[in-house]
């Protein structure tokens, strides 16, 4: 029960909101802002920056928006910036319907509507961008909401948040709508010391609960019951684990024991909460041979038990796409036929500015007949405005089921009530790796809509291996750390060069988070050096030597040590070389003596030694209990030599038992007599043969050193030894202090070197040139690759087609499997283009390595051909067909084509090649690559 005087002080702070802005902008709304809300409203109001760190779906938008209110109101602009472009769209639209088009406007790098309204929704770069070129748009600045900020730990594009945090006027206020994150405190600390007064608003709340489950075969089990991971559901999994090893055995043995299956317990109920009553419940009415429910049964079953709609996350694009098609075979319906006549007028109305003869190629027929059913799927490779359609369809609650990749998490808001992860392994471009408690958080985050539903549900899919233990650890751990991925680029150097030169542009570079990062973590390591000094004092008293410096005796002892085991290491070496000499020049038919391990004995040679993709491969034997076995230098890490010879048949097959039996008959009888029992024939060497004369010096010294006398000579040694020890551990933190401090700095300095060397920038580093202000204008992450090939001239003969294919080279990411395939170039006149393209990268490479700078990614020209048929007028489906290109994928990179495009004809110095370079943007900017252009 609160006193008087607290009720009094409630009291008070009511009336004020009432009478500020505050209580106007929350009058407006039809919901009650929670305390978090509130009280970082209350920081903007007062002219503070602020930092909220909440859940998905815990509102945190409201504060952003109560900024843009706060703007209007006191007649400053404000700026909303987002990661990615639909969800600037997205807010745009948000934004549109609440204070109308005639005050907001959108910019984002395709799209520009209205860019000098008071509110201006943009991506991260456009504003990055416009602070570089001065942009008079930022004149009246009074608000920047930078929405997602934790993307600062993206390691792509992270770094721009952070110049945009750097670099903003003081008289800016920034709002930052972040993630839960564990060191929230930490970045709020950083935001002070750069931005001035900041508040951290925290809330670990999420305003609808949500429980999480695991599906076993087609049972629903909660994951928890109460503290600990829900003992049934380690059951189900240890019976379902037994089924599947009887299914694999009985597979194997010719039988059909894959129809074991258990039958769940049916219970209507959904499951309330983690300590539940901890049952399962019965999804399908039986298992599939292969033990569990399919895509369409769990969907059925989702939508029958009122957990709809939901989101499955499915970390493949074909398996979202194999999804949709598994659902329109078991035609499966999840909304009227009525209410699908009406999504598919819709939709027919939204693809209109599609030309009828690219539809097929899109996908499109399967693409209108999910959504008329109430489903669709969801990743990178589709359309942006197929994309924008499901987006749009399944906020507003008209389609129930979406199959996404990870990409729909990253920002978008579809919230749904529950999310279904069918696996917690991704394929992140080089391996397939876990998905991290943060990709985790991210996921689930999505399931539970504020206002509609009173729960939501994560449900993980049991596949063979996955541990609960493991999935209940992601489920517990709901905060991650932010780390900064920030890093200098030439883009930026130049830029800070001449907006503030070099010297302030280090101490700004110096206030970056990457950097307030670093120096925090230095505090515990030069704690530890003062502690080592400490110890190494006492250590240096402890082997003190009245006969004479025994730091010196012990430093020749460890240096003769170390000698000795080089010397050791060079015949351990040799005598490899020698061995492996020896397997190469056995033949087929030579018998040998295996020296020693699981195969030692008598051996027959069936197959050379052979190199296969450069890596060797030892020769091939059959033992004596007739194994086939291929021979490694741990088998034979001493030179052999054949002892006697065998015929082996012509067509001897090692994989036929009979084959090895008789060939082993063959070698028992061709054994040396006499030799059945000897040992191996080992190179007996001295252990001190082939000693330099280095330890013969070292041994000298250490006799003649008066130390060597010392009656307590071993005790000193010990001391000796572990102040050695702790010198060595203390060097490498001292190395890691300075690798930490001024790391951003030191990184800016070795840039500058490089580009000056280049004439990019004069005058040690002080002055851009005309080339450097012609980078000042290339924000690609190729940057200076682009620089270079402008004052190379290397696309100066280029026709409009062929400089957008030439420089698709600069914007085109490879998938892995593709990286080692030559490209298809479309002419000559390409082809040469890329290749000097290639050529100038190899030159900054060698530039990069000569100056320890990160390596500027390599240039690809995969789809120059595809490119250049489009920008030449060609049909989608003509430029797509026999190519491994999604749709969504080649418009993606198009429009990263035409931001490109758009900064050469601006940077070009020559005027020829500026008027081509915007022949080149209308050439690509056409079709379905301008579909979703707001306009």
């Amino acid at each position: 029960m609160a006193s008087p005087a607290e009720r009094y002080a409630a009291a008070a702070a009511r009336n004020r909101r009432s009478r500020a802005e505050l209580g106007r902008f929350t009058a407006s709304l039809d919901f009650p802002l929670d305390d978090f809300q509130l009280r970082a409203c209350e920081a903007v109001e007062e002219g503070k920056g602020v930092l909220v760190a909440a859940p998905t779906g815990a509102g945190k938008t409201v504060v952003g928006e109560f900024a843009v209110h706060l703007g209007l109101a006191t007649g400053r602009k404000t700026f909303y910036t987002t990661p990615i472009k639909a969800l600037s769209n997205q807010k745009y639209h948000d934004l549109v319907r609440r204070h109308g088009a005639e005050h907001v406007g959108l910019l984002t790098g395709d799209s520009s509507v209205n860019g000098e309204a008071p509110v201006v929704v943009m991506t991260t770069e456009v504003l990055r961008n416009m602070m570089y070129a001065g942009s008079s748009t930022l004149s009246g600045l009074g608000f920047v909401v930078m929405d997602e900020v934790h993307y600062l730990a993206d390691r792509f594009r992270g770094a721009v948040w952070e110049e945009v945090i750097i670099h903003l006027p003081e008289s800016v206020q920034v709002v930052s709508l972040s993630a839960t994150v564990s060191n929230a405190e930490e970045f709020g600390a950083w935001l002070a010391q750069v931005r001035g007064n900041h508040e951290v608003v925290v809330s670990e709340h999420r305003p609808v609960p949500l429980f999480q489950h695991m599906l076993v075969g087609t049972t629903m089990f909660d994951l928890f019951a109460g503290n600990r991971v829900n003992p049934d559901l380690l059951h189900a999994i240890r019976g379902a684990e037994q089924r599947g090893r009887y299914v694999e055995d009985a597979r194997r043995l010719g039988g059909a024991g894959g129809r074991r299956g258990g039958r769940g317990r049916r219970d209507r109920t959904p499951p309330r909460g983690p300590g539940g009553g901890g049952g399962g419940r019965g999804f399908a009415r039986g298992s599939r041979p292969g033990g569990g429910a399919t895509r369409a049964e769990v969907v059925a079953d989702l939508d029958r038990e009122g957990l709809l709609p939901a989101i499955t996350f499915i970390f493949s694009r074909a398996g979202c796409e194999a999804a949709v098609g598994q659902l329109l075979a078991a035609g499966i319906r999840l909304v009227p036929d009525r209410e699908g006549d009406r999504i598919r007028r819709l939709v027919e109305q939204r693809v209109e500015p599609l030309a009828e003869e690219d539809l097929g190629v899109l996908g499109y027929w399967d693409f209108l007949e999910g959504l008329g059913r109430g489903f669709a799927a969801h990743h990178a490779g589709m359309l942006p405005l197929f994309r924008e359609i499901v987006e749009e369809l399944f906020t507003e609650g008209r389609i129930r089921a979406v199959f996404a990749t990870e990409t729909l998490a990253l920002g978008i808001n579809m919230p749904a009530r529950t999310v279904v992860l069918e696996k917690l392994v991704k394929y992140n471009g080089e391996a397939h790796v876990d998905i991290t408690p943060a990709e985790y958080t991210q996921l689930t985050g999505r399931a539970g809509r504020r206002g509609i539903d009173v729960e939501g549900h994560a449900v993980v899919q049991w596949t063979r291996g996955m541990d609960p233990m493991a999935v209940g650890g992601l489920a517990s751990t709901r905060t991650y750390p932010l780390r900064s991925s920030f890093r200098p680029t030439y883009n930026m150097a130049v830029n800070l060069v001449a907006q503030v030169g070099r010297e302030v542009a280090r101490e700004v570079l110096e206030t970056s988070f990457a950097q307030f990062q670093a120096d925090r973590s230095v505090v515990g390591l030069s704690t530890q050096l003062r502690k080592n000094a400490e110890a190494l004092e006492g250590y240096a008293e402890a082997m003190h030597c009245d006969l004479g410096d025994f730091r010196e005796y012990a430093r020749i002892r460890r240096e003769l040590g170390d000698a000795e085991k080089d010397g050791r290491r060079a015949r351990a070496a040799s005598r490899r070389a020698e061995a492996a000499v020896s397997l190469e020049r056995l033949r087929v038919g030579d018998v040998i003596r295996i020296p020693a391990g699981r195969r030692a004995g008598w051996a027959v040679v069936v197959q050379p030694a052979r190199t296969a993709k450069g890596t060797p491969t030892g020769p091939g034997v059959v033992t004596e209990d007739h194994q086939f076995r291929r021979l490694t230098l741990v088998d034979v890490p001493e030179p052999v030599e054949a002892q006697a010879h065998v015929t082996v048949p012509r067509q001897f097959n090692p994989k036929s038992p009979k084959s090895r039996r008789d060939l082993a008959t063959s070698l028992r009888i061709a054994t040396p007599r006499g030799l059945e029992d000897a040992p191996s024939r080992r190179h007996r060497t001295d252990p001190t043969a082939g000693d330099t004369e280095l330890v013969d010096h070292l041994r000298r010294q250490l006799r003649d050193h008066p130390c060597h006398e010392c009656p307590k000579r071993e005790d000193h040694a010990r001391w000796a030894e572990r102040w050695w020890r702790l010198r060595r551990e203390t060097t490498g933190l001292q190395r890691r202090v300075e690798g930490r401090t001024n790391t951003v700095a030191r990184t800016f300095d070795r840039i500058c070197e490089a580009l000056e060397s280049l004439g990019y920038l004069a005058e040690r580093g002080t002055v851009v040139t005309e080339r450097g202000e012609r980078l000042r204008r290339l924000y690609s992450e190729r940057d200076l690759l682009a620089a270079e090939c402008l004052r190379h001239e290397v696309w100066k003969r280029l026709d409009a087609p062929g400089l957008a294919a030439a420089l698709s080279a600069l914007v085109h990411e490879p998938r892995h499997e593709e990286a080692d395939v030559s490209p298809r170039m479309p002419t000559e006149d390409v082809a040469e283009a890329v290749h000097a393209t290639e050529r100038l990268w190899s030159r900054i490479e060698d530039l990069e390595t000569e100056h320890d700078l990160p390596s500027t990614s390599v240039p690809d020209g995969g789809m120059a051909w595809m490119v250049h048929r489009w920008a030449s007028g060609g049909r989608l489906e003509d430029v797509l067909r026999g190519q491994d290109m999604a749709a969504g994928d080649f418009v993606r990179r198009c429009k990263q084509l035409v931001d490109l495009l758009d900064q050469v004809a601006d940077a070009a110095g020559d005027a020829e090649l500026r008027r081509t370079a915007r022949r080149a943007v209308d050439a690509v900017m056409r079709g379905v690559v301008a579909a979703d252009r707001l306009d």
